[in-house]
């Protein structure tokens, strides 16, 4: 079949990798456009549009998409179907039914659970033991159209998004050619999501990086386990905000919320809920991320005081 793709992060590529591999035809690519990254602010093309070029693969990065060429260019193209996984613009519904089987999306929730921007942060931040990919034929709402098919996966208590998302981007890339040949063969079955209530995955951002030692030690090991590798998890260390981005349960009894247990060459602190978390990775401004007993060896932390704030 020939497609049209829309997508730009890293979660896209492996879709996108597949469809190059397959016996399908990627006709276009449409991807957001380069932004400036890092300290020295260097545009830089996002990761799809780089995949795309070293693929032949024509690029198109419209600032806006409606009201752009997108439509006329779809149109030329005459797609049998657009493939979206995260591509970040809304799509209207002129270009949502300009391809012969209209728009199809890779969704990285068991919908309709965390319709919305971060599927993957917010599962893995409430604690879910499941999560998964689903194949939705797009219609105008936010991720509620028909189901064509879901693949599960199990979360691991210790699993942080950043590993969820590497893992989601091949279930998600499979499951889009399963969806594919479906589609081609006339045995798509599209299942109505449930009416009623749904989980909303809001985007993330720095507002949810300090911790709360008050809260209980599993809240913020998923805390930390869900911000990874971006915004991360601080808390505050001596006057100073602390990245946090490794921490692991552990059976020493606690005493008040934020207060250190053990600080020689581990660093154990306690929680809201009488437990403990042992820090496992840290990262103090402007450094290098470390292993607690590396950062014990040039940070005092006396035992007994109480660290956030």
């Amino acid at each position: 079949m020939k497609i049209v793709f829309m997508g730009t992060p890293d979660f896209a590529l492996g879709s996108l990798k597949a469809l190059i591999e397959s016996k399908h035809s990627v006709e276009a690519v449409f991807t957001q456009p380069d932004k400036p990254v890092g300290r020295k602010q260097i545009l830089t093309p996002p990761p799809v549009k780089s995949l795309a070029l070293e693929n032949g693969i024509k690029v198109y990065q419209p600032e806006k998409i409606k009201g752009s060429d997108a439509l006329k260019i779809i149109n030329d193209i005459n797609p049998d179907v657009i493939v979206v996984v995260a591509y970040g613009k809304i799509l209207p519904a002129e270009i949502l039914t300009s391809a012969r089987f209209g728009a199809i999306n890779v969704h990285a929730s068991l919908l309709p659970e965390y319709r919305g921007a971060a599927p993957i942060q917010w599962a893995v931040l409430n604690g879910d033991s499941e999560t998964g990919v689903c194949i939705m034929q797009m219609d105008e709402g936010l991720d509620t159209g028909d189901i064509i098919l879901c693949e599960k996966t199990e979360i691991g208590e210790n699993e942080t998004s950043a590993e969820l998302f590497d893992r989601l981007s091949v279930i998600g890339a499979n499951a889009l050619i399963k969806a594919l040949d479906l589609i081609e063969s006339g045995k798509a079955v599209k299942t109505p999501q449930p009416k009623g209530e749904y989980t909303y995955a809001s985007m993330i951002d720095k507002s949810f990086c300090p911790i709360d030692w008050n809260k209980s030690a599993l809240e913020i090991h998923n805390q930390v386990r869900g911000l990874q590798t971006w915004p991360v998890a601080t808390t505050v260390i001596g006057n100073k905000t602390v990245k946090i981005h490794k921490t692991a349960k552990c059976d020493i009894k606690g005493g008040k919320a934020g207060e250190v247990m053990e600080s020689t060459k581990r660093l154990i602190i306690s929680c809201g809920d009488g437990k403990c978390l042992e820090i496992l990775e840290l990262q103090s401004e402007g450094k290098r991320k470390m292993d607690a007993k590396a950062f014990l060896a040039g940070n005092k932390i006396e035992t007994n005081t109480v660290i956030g704030g």
